[in-house]
C-alpha cells in the first residue's frame, strides 16, 4: 500500500484526557470494535474530540500560534528581531506556506473533526441513558461546527469532510468547498447542536444549548459581511443572540459586574466564570496538556518573558482611559520602567499574562465571552433595523462599556452611555473589549476594514510587505499531499 502523508490531519487514534475522563482508550475507541455502541464508549471519543484544542505544541489553540495568525489585526503585532520570524509573516502579510505557526489550528481542527464525525456516525443506535446520549451528540455537532468556522474564516475554501470516521482513499484528493457551503453546514451542524444539548454544562470546557445559540449568533453575523454578504443575516444575528440574552441565566451565563475579575490573579481563579461561554480547560500535568497562550509569551523579555506578542502603538494609543485599559495592559516593569523603554518599547496584554511567570499552565482559554453575544446583538440589531438609537441595542453596549470605566454595568449613566450607535462604533468598543483576543481580526476581515486601519498603523510598528490578503494560505504539506486543495482567493 502506497505511504500515506498526515492529510487534513486525520490520524486514526483518539485518546483522552480531560477533567471528566482521564483513562487512555484510544486504540479501542473506534465503530468497529463496538465501543462506540454505549454511551461510556462515547464519553470517551468525545474526550478525544476535545483534546486536539488543548495538545500545546502539536496542534490546536493551546499556544501563541494563534494570535499569531491573527496579526494581520491592530492590537496585535510581535517583535521586530528576536525569533520570532514566523509571527512577523503574519503581521507583515508576507506568510509562506512553510510558516512553522500555519499548522496548529488547521490540524487541530481537522483533528476534531474526525473525532466529531466518528460520534456523529454512531451516536444514533447508542445504548444507555438517552438525555445523555443526546448531550455527547450535540457536543460533537457542535465541535464540527466550531471548527469549520475557524477554517473557513481563516482559509475560506477548505475540504468539507463529514465522514472521516472510517477510512477511504478518496480523502487524500479531496477538493475544498466553497465559502457558501461550508457556512451551510456550520449552521446545519450548530442547529442539530442547539437541539440535542442540555441547557447546563456538563463542567467547565464543554457547551450547552447556550453556547450552540451564541454561535449561531455569531456565525450569522458573519454570513452577513465579506464574503457571503448576505445582508438578510443580520436580523437572525439579532433574533438568535437576544434569545440568549434574554434567557442567559437559563443557561448559566451573565455579564462578570468587573472587567477585571474576567482574568485571573495570584489570588483569584476565575475560571468557568458566568461569562465563559464557551473556553478551553487545560491540565498543564504534563508538557502536552497546558496552556502557553497566557504566561511567558505574553510577558516582556525584560522580566523573562518571551516577547511572542503584544499591542501595536496605535491600538494602546487610541485606547480610551479607562479602568478596562489598566487592567488590559502592562505598562511598566516592576521596577517602574515605563513601556516606551522596555526593549520592545510596546505595551503588554497584563490580562493575558496569568498569575505567574510559566510556559505552561491551567488557566482556562476563554473562546466566546458573553461580551460578545452583547456586541452582536447590539450591531445586528442597528444593521437590521436602521435605528442607532434602538434602546435594547444602546442598552447592551453600554451595559460594558460602564463596565469598562469601573460604573456599577446596569445603572445609567450620561457621563459614558452612547444614545446613538453606528456599527463602526460598536466595533471600536468591541476591539477595545477584546484587545489581544481572537475577535479583532476577524471583524476587521467580515467588514473590509483592513486595508483602513492598516494605513493608520503607528511609523515605528511593523509595516505590510506584501498584498494584504483576508486568507491565510494552505500548509505547504497539506498541498503536497493533495494538490487539489486550494484557499480562498
Amino acid at each position: 500500500m502506497k505511504y500515506l502523508i498526515i492529510t487534513l490531519s486525520l490520524i486514526f487514534t483518539f485518546s483522552s484526557c480531560s477533567n471528566y475522563l482521564e483513562e487512555d482508550l484510544s486504540a479501542q475507541i473506534t465503530s468497529e470494535s463496538g465501543a462506540l455502541s454505549n454511551a461510556e464508549g462515547l464519553t470517551a471519543a468525545l474526550a478525544g474530540a476535545y483534546k486536539p484544542f488543548s495538545q500545546t505544541w502539536s496542534r490546536g489553540l493551546g499556544n501563541a500560534s494563534t494570535q499569531a495568525i491573527l496579526m494581520g489585526g491592530d492590537d496585535l503585532t510581535t517583535h521586530k528581531a528576536s525569533n520570532k520570524a514566523d509571527f512577523r509573516e503574519f503581521d507583515q502579510f508576507k506568510v509562506a506556506q512553510q510558516n512553522g505557526r500555519l499548522p496548529f489550528v488547521w490540524s487541530g481542527a481537522y483533528k476534531s473533526i474526525q473525532g466529531a464525525n466518528n460520534i456523529i456516525a454512531n451516536y444514533a443506535n447508542a445504548t444507555g441513558d438517552q438525555a445523555l446520549i443526546n448531550q455527547i451528540a450535540g457536543e460533537a455537532y457542535f465541535l464540527r461546527a466550531y471548527n469549520y468556522f475557524w477554517i473557513v474564516r481563516l482559509w475560506g475554501k477548505a475540504p468539507l469532510v463529514l465522514n472521516t470516521h472510517e477510512f477511504d482513499e478518496s480523502i487524500l484528493n479531496v477538493e475544498s468547498s466553497d465559502e457558501a457551503t461550508i457556512y451551510a453546514q456550520i449552521i446545519a451542524d450548530f442547529e442539530e447542536a442547539e437541539m440535542l444539548l442540555s441547557n447546563q454544562k456538563p463542567d467547565p470546557g464543554r457547551v450547552n444549548k447556550g453556547t450552540a445559540k451564541a454561535m449561531l449568533a455569531e456565525v450569522y453575523l458573519h454570513m452577513a459581511g465579506w464574503p457571503l454578504k448576505d445582508v438578510s443575516k443580520y436580523a437572525d444575528a439579532a433574533s438568535k443572540a437576544k434569545e440568549l440574552i434574554d434567557n442567559q441565566e437559563t443557561y448559566g451565563f451573565g455579564l462578570m459586574d468587573n472587567f477585571v475579575d474576567l482574568w485571573p490573579s495570584p489570588t483569584v481563579n476565575n475560571d468557568g466564570n458566568k461569562e465563559e461561554v464557551f473556553a478551553i480547560n487545560f491540565w498543564a500535568g504534563e508538557w502536552w496538556n497546558g496552556n502557553a497562550v497566557y504566561g511567558l509569551p505574553a510577558r516582556p523579555g525584560d522580566e523573562g518573558g518571551w516577547d511572542d506578542y503584544f499591542s501595536e502603538i496605535a491600538f494602546f494609543n487610541n485606547f480610551p482611559e479607562q479602568v478596562r485599559k489598566e487592567v488590559t495592559f502592562q505598562t511598566e516593569l516592576e521596577d517602574g520602567t515605563p513601556w516606551q523603554e522596555f526593549s520592545t518599547a510596546r505595551p503588554y496584554f497584563q490580562k493575558l499574562q496569568g498569575p505567574a511567570q510559566d510556559w505552561l499552565n491551567a488557566i482556562s482559554l476563554p473562546l466566546e465571552r458573553m461580551a460578545e453575544v452583547y456586541f452582536i446583538f447590539a450591531e445586528a440589531q442597528v444593521m437590521s433595523t436602521g435605528n442607532n438609537s434602538d434602546p435594547a441595542a444602546l442598552e447592551a453596549v453600554n451595559k460594558i462599556v460602564r463596565r469598562a470605566y469601573g460604573l456599577p454595568k446596569d445603572t445609567p449613566d450620561p457621563s459614558v452611555d452612547y444614545t446613538s450607535l453606528t456599527q463602526e462604533q460598536i466595533i471600536q468598543e468591541k476591539a477595545w473589549e477584546f484587545a489581544g483576543e481572537y475577535s479583532r481580526w476577524f471583524d476587521l476581515t467580515r467588514l473590509e476594514m483592513v486595508e483602513e486601519v492598516t494605513a493608520m498603523k503607528h511609523p515605528d510598528d511593523l509595516q505590510p510587505l506584501g498584498p494584504i490578503n483576508y486568507y491565510l494560505p494552505l500548509p505547504a504539506s497539506e498541498t503536497l499531499a493533495n494538490p487539489n486543495l486550494i484557499s480562498g482567493e
